[in-house]
């Protein structure tokens, strides 16, 4: 699996992300700013939401910049036995169920899944919890996370 076009679908599917946001937060605020949306009375909240809504959609939209700005300056480096697993590792991992996983591990923001090839490969950000206890681990080593009330145990079998 090529780290590069891994991370060419990320930003691919951020761009997307991103332009769907703009046009969202375009169309709430077009509905609140709109002549027949203002308030005749103090229960005539359809302007009023709307506004909220643009707002939510505005910061969608800039936490995706955020993110698409992380994802082209990351740089994924080979994998460096010394170090374990960083940022920019490609994982594959076996659970309890003898299940296994492909995880790349990105900055954050870009937390989706992706195809290549054949394999079903997760982005999982260096922030979330399984991101977190995976750095630093080497192959043949156990993660552990705890995820509500149920511990979720993964052997790292190779990284990439």
């Amino acid at each position: 699996m090529d780290k590069l076009l891994l991370q060419q679908q990320v930003l691919k599917r951020l761009a997307e992300d991103l332009l769907q946001a703009e046009q969202a937060a375009r169309a709430a605020h077009e509905t609140a700013t709109h002549e027949e949306n203002i308030a005749e009375n103090k229960y005539d909240t359809l302007g009023l939401e709307a506004a909220y809504l643009a707002t939510g959609q505005v910061r969608r939209a800039e936490a995706i910049r955020k993110a698409l700005a992380n994802w082209r300056q990351f740089r994924p480096r080979p994998y460096d036995v010394r170090k374990g697993i960083q940022l920019g590792a490609l994982v594959c991992m076996v659970d309890s169920d003898d299940k296994q996983q492909h995880l790349f591990l990105g900055p954050d923001g870009g937390s989706m899944k992706l195809v290549s090839g054949t394999q079903l490969v997760q982005v999982v950000s260096s922030e979330a919890p399984l991101g977190r206890a995976m750095l630093g681990k080497c192959e043949g080593d156990e993660v552990s996370i705890q995820v509500a009330l149920i511990r979720q145990q993964f052997e790292v079998l190779r990284v990439y």
